[in-house]
């Protein structure tokens, strides 16, 4: 919550304002901010200044893992972030590449699980990844990228968070995660459970122990149509310590995670919180 904190004030004492122009909102910006998450004491990090909800964080996690490139299948995981972006984005309506409704196109998971190669085959990166780290392999690109410049006019929206290195010291796996872009009050409480989550289920079905994440965001920013209660309200709140957060230990396999891993199978003991606040949402 500390670095959380810190991060938002950095942004309300020194951010510069910047135009947007798929919002058409201004952003209150700073660039490069570094966060790390202690995976290995269990300190998973909501957000205790409001109250948020992790379950549709690690449902779209979970989406991301599977390769899902629909909304429909997102909604019946728990996860409803990408109805706007499928079905509102006028850029996306207008696109040819679009297949119809609830079509995401070709964005993260389907980036991770099957990459387009120039044979016209595809590349699997999370199996690779999984199957490298069962065995203590650490090749120094045991990498999860989600960003394919090549196809960014096949998909509904970039990806912000786009890629996630594990490394490998003895059997301690850590990560490091990539975002470009990060909508500090809605967005960053999503990232952040999503990098701690990730680490933790890897390292469960690797058979290894979770270290440290680390999580590093080139542009960090506000929405002019959010600052007043980032500022009046939610910096004004003193945060409660950090919940645990407690994964079926019966989750044991990639394939696990890809048939039957639902949201019930991830728990918060301990977590305190204060009431909801309510930020608008830019698509």
């Amino acid at each position: 919550m500390k670095q959380y904190l810190e991060l938002c004030q950095r942004i309300v004492d020194e951010g510069h304002w910047v135009e947007n122009k798929r919002t058409g909102i201004r952003c209150l910006t700073v660039v490069n901010a570094d966060l790390e998450y202690d995976v290995a004491n269990n300190k998973f990090p909501l957000i205790t200044t409001r109250k948020s909800f992790y379950k549709a964080a690690i449902a779209e996690l979970l989406g991301y893992l599977r390769g899902y490139d629909n909304a429909a299948q997102f909604r019946a995981i728990g996860c409803n972030t990408w109805n706007a972006n499928a079905n509102e984005n006028t850029a996306w309506l207008n696109n040819p590449h679009r297949k119809g409704e609830d079509d995401m196109g070709r964005v993260y998971g389907v980036q991770g699980r099957s990459w387009q190669k120039p044979d016209g085959t595809t590349l699997d990166q999370l199996k690779k990844i999984v199957e490298n780290l069962k065995q203590g392999i650490d090749d120094r690109a045991e990498i999860l990228t989600f960003y394919n410049p090549g196809e960014f006019e096949m998909g509904c929206l970039r990806p912000c968070m786009h890629t996630h290195t594990f490394s490998l010291l003895g059997d301690t796996l850590y990560l490091t995660s990539y975002q470009r872009s990060c909508d500090v009050p809605l967005g960053l409480n999503f990232n952040q459970i999503q990098c701690f989550v990730l680490l933790a289920l890897m390292a469960q079905i690797c058979g290894l122990k979770p270290g440290k994440a680390y999580h590093k965001i080139v542009n960090a920013h506000i929405y002019e149509n959010q600052l007043e209660l980032m500022r009046d309200v939610q910096l004004k709140r003193e945060p409660f310590e950090s919940p645990k957060l407690i994964i079926n230990p019966e989750i044991k396999t990639l394939e696990d995670i890809e048939t039957w891993v639902t949201t019930d199978d991830f728990k918060v003991e301990g977590y305190q919180y204060h009431e909801a606040i309510k930020y608008p949402f830019a698509v």
